[in-house]
């Protein structure tokens, strides 16, 4: 049998916000503005620490890329891994994502990816910063494998 990815009393955080971000759970909702930041950006995407061997990003459709956020969704529902939309402050469009899930090595008990837009590149370091902090303050991980956070 798995263990559960978080302890079954833990209540995972629902967002976090600094003045330069915002981070809620991805959704539905987040579709249309989702879609746009990351098929803007994809060369940097693949640029960005942790995903120069992803298959991901990868040409989707609206509806392919509805589908994948009502599959995080159902991730966070169920306590299988938690995503979240990066949203500018101001006007609530969606600048990145960040993913954390069961690692697949056994000497981590999360990774966790991010990434940004490549018009708000200037972002990449304080987000992995503030997410690590984040992580270290309010998640029940000891280990966290997050590449890019040296």
């Amino acid at each position: 049998m798995t263990a559960p990815f978080v302890p079954a009393g833990f209540d995972p955080p629902t967002g976090m916000a600094t003045e330069r971000f915002v981070l809620e759970p991805l959704g539905p909702q987040h579709n249309d503005s989702d879609h746009d930041a990351w098929t803007s950006s994809m060369e940097h995407i693949r640029a960005t620490a942790g995903f120069e061997q992803s298959a991901w990003p990868r040409v989707m459709t609206p509806a392919e890329n509805l589908s994948d956020l009502e599959g995080h969704r159902r991730d966070f529902e169920l306590r299988r891994g938690f995503t979240f939309t990066v949203l500018a402050p101001d006007s609530g469009r969606v600048i990145g994502c960040v993913y954390i899930y069961p690692s697949d090595r056994a000497e981590y008990d999360a990774d966790v990816r991010s990434w940004v837009r490549s018009s708000h590149a200037e972002l990449d370091d304080p987000l992995r910063r503030s997410v690590s902090a984040w992580l270290a303050e309010e998640w029940p991980f000891r280990r966290v494998h997050a590449p890019g956070r040296g």
